[in-house]
């Protein structure tokens, strides 16, 4: 008797514990991995796939071509034993690839190029020039599309190269370095834009051309720009072969510098001087250059660096009726952090704006081009050469495959006169959409000069004014104070709750471009209970406190991780940096093993040396825009990964 009491007191405590655990399983969160799950594309043994451009082929399969300068058809790409056949071979750097009218159409260096099955062999045995276009042979001028247009012309972007003695400034030494280019099928080539640096993402998106620009030199941030005939969207190198007779931007390099500070200056030696950034020098923005040069064109949306990405690449749309609430809507890759983030866009007094949010990160290498499948599911192209990026390859071919459940996520952010309108995928839990205190709304800006990147600049918080919940609970409108034109307005909804499960946001934070701010009617904000004074006036003053004993000062805490990782991202370290992993810079855990103290970590993140890390390709850029007590919270935290 004794043993059976036993084994059901036992029994029954087994049970508790087990129901305590399936509930707080149940209470947790879905994380992105939960809808969207990254599968592996089986390649050949010994085939590298430097993956530089994808197309998808009427009849179901897929083209691939390679920075290595292959193409390969892929057939029944979407099954567990994918057959690749070599198309064509012996190209260079092809970081593009289109079908059109029976041919691939690929990108080269210098040229777009058709190929042709003229036998039906499987194999491209007609290999075309349709156009091509000069080079300096500079490392760093690479070409990227075509991308089609509804005339059916082929959208390209060009690189530029960098300086000689300034080996940090982008320079156009041949014509239409730094430009997009449209070319027609009979070879004609028309300048179409310039203004680009790295142009990595060119996409022609619902008939209108896009692209993506990664930061640099006078990019203070990536982004994604609406382009129309004749804009600058930029970086000034393209401009020297504005005055060609076909230039469809008029602006010359003169007029531009005398807007935009160069800053060529010298030292001592006659040697040209690295441009840095100065915390409290004078500054322009983008914004503030255009109300002198009206030809510049405002990115639609600003990636904010570090957070949405390090190297943004190639733009796509999600077909409609794909990926249930996202139908319609954008995706950007980056290759340094091996991600891809989702945008929203709307019109605004004729401007395109929006949100970008993230989306899907843990890819094996950096996102490069990315094409979807009848299946829809999402072929991704990765390689990470001449650039560090996240994950444990350096190239591959990966598929992204919805589960067919929608996720708790913001579908939708849209500008108001006072603030935005938030639209759900899911009703929202109503006592949390309407505390304040579930939101929290901030801005800021970057400068634009010479110098690589820019850190954020004019930073504010905006207060809350009021909220008002739709009767679905689909929709929230936040009234904030004083929204900033040019702005990009942080959004994040930590407080927010899903209605049924009281889940979480997948992705709390937004980060919205205000380019136009929108007219119409203001929310209507009720007033606050003024708390009267009188009574606390008439409360009998509390007696004086005993002196005590000075205690003891308090090491300084170690941040949590919550609190590690909101300051990690807030300062953009996550964009080189891994607890534990080798990215772009080295992993935290190898830097605790320097034994530096926390005020020499702080010293190294306003004055890095590059020399210290000598394995590493991309040299830290200062950062003196962390506050310093934030910085030293790091470098604690740092320290105690040893």
């Amino acid at each position: 008797m004794f043993r059976l009491n036993y084994k059901l007191k036992s029994l029954t405590l087994s049970a508790i514990a087990l129901g305590m655990s399936l509930s707080l399983i149940a209470q947790e969160s879905p994380k992105e991995e939960d809808f969207f799950k990254i599968l592996k594309v089986p390649a050949p043994e010994g085939a590298l796939l430097e993956v530089g451009g994808l197309a998808m082929l009427p009849n179901g399969s897929l083209g691939v071509s390679t920075r290595r300068g292959d193409v390969f058809i892929v057939d029944n790409p979407t099954s567990q034993r994918p057959y690749f056949r070599k198309f064509a071979s012996g190209l260079h750097e092809i970081l593009g690839l289109a079908y059109h009218e029976g041919s691939l159409y690929m990108v080269q260096r210098g040229e777009l190029t058709r190929l042709t099955d003229l036998n039906s062999d499987g194999k491209a045995d007609w290999y075309e020039t349709v156009a091509s276009w000069p080079l300096s042979a500079h490392y760093h001028e690479y070409s990227f599309g075509p991308k089609i247009t509804p005339d059916g012309a082929f959208i390209v972007t060009t690189n530029v190269a960098f300086g000689d003695q300034e080996w940090w400034r982008g320079e156009s030494r041949v014509p239409y370095r730094g430009w997009t280019l449209k070319i027609y099928p009979d070879g004609k080539i028309e300048p179409y834009a310039t203004g680009m640096r790295s142009p990595a993402g060119p996409g022609v998106l619902n008939g209108e051309v896009f692209y993506t620009e990664n930061q640099g030199d006078y990019m203070g941030s990536g982004g994604l720009w609406h382009l129309e005939k004749g804009d600058f969207s930029g970086h000034p190198a393209g401009l020297s072969w504005s005055e060609l007779p076909n230039s469809p931007v008029k602006m010359t390099t003169a007029q531009f510098n005398a807007v935009v500070d160069p800053m060529k200056n010298k030292d001592a030696n006659d040697r040209f001087i690295k441009p840095e950034n100065e915390v409290n020098a004078s500054f322009i923005t983008l914004a503030e250059a255009k109300k002198l040069l009206p030809s510049i064109k405002l990115p639609a949306v600003w990636l904010p660096h570090g957070i949405h990405g390090i190297s943004n690449s190639e733009p796509i749309v999600i077909p409609e009726g794909y990926w249930g609430p996202f139908g319609g809507q954008i995706l950007v890759g980056d290759q340094g952090q091996s991600k891809i983030m989702r945008i929203m866009l709307e019109k605004v007094n004729g401007v395109y704006q929006g949100a970008s949010i993230d989306f899907r990160s843990g890819f094996q290498s950096g996102v490069l081009r990315m094409v979807f499948a009848e299946d829809q599911s999402l072929f991704v192209g990765e390689t990470n050469r001449g650039w560090g990026s996240a994950g444990d390859a350096n190239e591959g071919l990966q598929r992204l495959v919805w589960n067919r459940e929608a996720p708790f996520e913001m579908r939708t952010v849209k500008a108001k006169p006072d603030g935005f309108e938030i639209e759900f995928t899911k009703p929202v839990d109503k006592k949390s959409a309407e505390d304040l205190t579930s939101y929290m709304i901030s801005s800021f800006t970057y400068k634009y000069f010479p110098v690589y990147g820019s850190p954020p600049v004019k930073a504010g918080e905006h207060e809350i004014l009021g909220v008002e919940v739709s009767e679905d609970g689909r929709k929230v409108r936040v009234a904030i104070s004083d929204p900033q034109q040019y702005h990009v307005h942080r959004i994040s909804l930590l407080g927010i709750r899903e209605a049924v499960n009281s889940h979480e946001l997948v992705h709390t934070d937004a980060y919205y471009t205000l380019n136009e701010i929108p007219s119409g009617d203001k929310m209507l904000i009720k007033p606050k209970p003024v708390v009267a004074a009188a009574s606390a006036a008439k409360s009998p003053p509390a007696p004086p406190k005993a002196a005590a004993t000075p205690a003891k000062p308090a090491a300084p805490a170690i941040p949590t991780e919550t609190e590690i990782k909101a300051l990690l991202t807030k300062n953009t370290c996550t964009a080189c940096h891994q607890k534990d992993k080798k990215q772009v810079g080295p992993a935290y855990v190898d830097v605790a093993k320097r034994n530096y103290t926390p005020e020499k970590i702080v010293e190294l993140i306003y004055n890095p040396k590059p020399e210290n890390w000598p394995d590493y390709a991309t040299p830290m850029a200062p950062m003196p825009q962390v506050p310093r007590e934030e910085a030293l919270k790091i470098a604690r935290w740092i320290n105690s990964l040893k």
